[in-house]
């Protein structure tokens, strides 16, 4: 029996490490951001008149590029997520190693690049043009005054993303365009501002880093009240009661997020999230209007 539970042990050892890299495999891919830039996407899809068919393959290239872009991040943020102690980061928690978070990532990009261009070569072209912009934010322009630029990129090419693999193919209209890398912009201040005390120990000194925490939780609102302004009075047609009501939300969301940042520190980029939500709800009452 002693004999038995010794051979036993081990098994149950690896099993738990196993599980546990798992766990944190999953949690460094960022899901929360990856499932909803995913979710929103797939629904202005949708909301433009795109099939079933084109829909799943809208969800399954965005959230292939988004993954890879998340796992990416965390691999190239190893060494300085252990240098500030940052817990909650798998690879700085010792959940998962940075090889295989590098792998997942590669991977993730590698399915990305066909389930893309099996949209249009056009579409997939444009939307990998986006994610190799979130890489370039990853791989060093996260330290540069240039950081903001490929979130508004990557966030911008998601809508002409859709439009373009429409059978019109066509490229949606300014302001949407306008619109989504706002929201970029926004997203960007967000994601930032809890870490800027450990960026800036760490030697990356991006945008906002340079702007310091209280001038980017001024800031923070503008772009994203900005963004639901154009989606609200720039498409045709008078501007209208859900228009209205849907500044007011967003005002109290991008307001409320920056206000209450320091205090709950992951509550801005929630905030651009929710934003985001509103804008595509917009959108989603004026389906063909996107295109």
């Amino acid at each position: 029996m002693d004999t038995e539970v010794a051979y036993r042990a081990p098994a149950g050892t690896a099993t738990s490490r196993r599980l546990r890299s798992v766990r944190g495999l999953l949690m460094a891919c960022h899901p929360g951001p990856a499932l909803a830039v995913g979710a929103l996407t797939t629904a202005l899809a949708a909301a433009c008149g795109q099939d079933a068919a084109g829909c799943l393959l809208v969800a399954a290239a965005v959230l292939t590029g988004q993954l890879s872009v998340g796992w990416s991040n965390d691999a190239a943020d190893a060494a300085r997520d252990r240098a500030v102690g940052r817990s909650t980061k798998p690879v700085a928690a010792g959940s998962v190693s940075a090889g295989a978070v590098r792998g997942a990532a590669l991977t993730a990009l590698v399915l990305c690049v066909p389930l893309s261009l099996a949209y249009g070569l056009l579409a997939g072209t444009v939307h990998l043009a986006g994610v190799a912009a979130a890489w370039a934010y990853n791989l060093g322009l996260k330290a540069t005054v240039l950081s903001w630029l490929p979130y508004a990129v990557g966030f911008a090419a998601l809508p002409a993303f859709v439009t373009l693999g429409l059978e019109g193919r066509s490229w949606p209209p300014w302001w949407i365009v306008a619109c989504a890398a706002l929201l970029g912009v926004g997203a960007h201040l967000a994601n930032v501002l809890p870490d800027i005390g450990d960026d800036l120990a760490t030697g990356v000194r991006g945008w906002p880093q340079r702007l310091g925490a209280a001038r980017v939780r001024l800031l923070l609102p503008l772009p994203l009240v900005t963004a639901t302004v154009l989606t609200a009075l720039a498409r045709p047609g008078p501007a209208d009661t859900a228009g209205a009501a849907a500044l007011l939300v967003a005002l109290a969301l991008a307001a409320g997020g920056a206000l209450l940042g320091r205090r709950f520190p992951r509550l801005p980029f929630l905030a651009a999230i929710m934003v985001a939500a509103v804008d595509v709800a917009l959108l989603l009452r004026e389906g063909a209007a996107v295109t």
